[in-house]
């Protein structure tokens, strides 16, 4: 990745963005989420580690409704999550998502992809969508690629335009679930270096992620989950270094080493 600036935004914790109280979710008898407490400055870049099966992505699924929890608060902004109907669309143009598959629509091109949104969610003029997409578009690199069809773009390229299309609704808070874990290693760092450019932008972002450079490099604070739990929360350097938990320790052993 390329050269970082000196230091991440600063952040004020009582500024919550994000805030999950008490959170439950089950999966059948599965119990997934366990009194979940976690809460997200304006701002501030939270990673989320742990290993597979550990419940990170979905706690990053419920911060916008895409799974419902059986017990517990979620606001954004200081609003309990929505049920259902337009406060509930309006909430998910609030908080973008990113997803390890692009989920682009494969018969737009790249432009109408990072247009759509803006017109059928937030009654964005055309002509003003299409100049704040090719805007997005040029930021994370793709604008060369505005005329073509997803298929005709490399995994890192349809990554980037799926930040993109996220980026456009101009969300408060940005999610990503895994977003590099589709992606062949020549294409990991390419995408992680707009999400490096986010961070330094001051963009609040919750990301669950099996790259730890990058939680190194762009965390405000890392937050380790195992069976269902918060285990273990610190900044990169405290929690790479001197991680206080056995099973923090154990899962830093096996993945720094290889």
């Amino acid at each position: 990745m390329a050269d970082l600036p000196a230091a991440l935004p600063a952040v004020h914790a009582e500024d919550a963005l994000v805030s999950l109280r008490g959170v439950e979710k089950y999966f059948g008898q599965l119990h997934v989420l366990q009194n979940i407490d976690l809460t997200v400055a304006r701002g501030e870049v939270v990673v989320i580690i742990g290993p597979s099966g550990s419940g990170k992505s979905t706690l990053c699924r419920t911060i916008n409704r895409l799974e419902t929890i059986d017990a517990g608060v979620i606001e954004v902004d200081g609003r309990p999550l929505p049920e259902e109907g337009r406060a509930l669309a309006r909430l998910r143009a609030d908080v973008g998502m990113v997803f390890q598959s692009f989920n682009l629509f494969a018969h737009m091109t790249v432009l109408q992809n990072v247009v759509l949104g803006q017109v059928k969610a937030k009654g964005v003029k055309a002509s003003t969508a299409r100049s704040t997409a090719m805007e997005l578009l040029e930021r994370v690199g793709v604008a060369d690629q505005a005329d073509k069809l997803p298929s005709q773009l490399s995994g890192g390229q349809q990554q980037r335009v799926a930040i993109a299309r996220a980026l456009a609704m101009q969300p408060k808070v940005m999610l990503f679930d895994e977003p590099t874990s589709a992606l062949d290693p020549e294409m990991i760092n390419e995408v992680l270096d707009v999400m490096v450019g986010l961070a330094h932008d001051g963009m609040t972002m919750l990301v669950v992620t099996h790259e730890m450079g990058f939680a190194r490099r762009a965390a405000h604070r890392v937050v380790f989950m195992d069976a269902g739990q918060i285990v273990e929360e610190a900044d990169p350097e405290t929690f790479f270094t001197a991680p206080t938990s056995e099973r923090a320790r154990d899962f830093l052993s096996k993945i720094l080493t290889h």
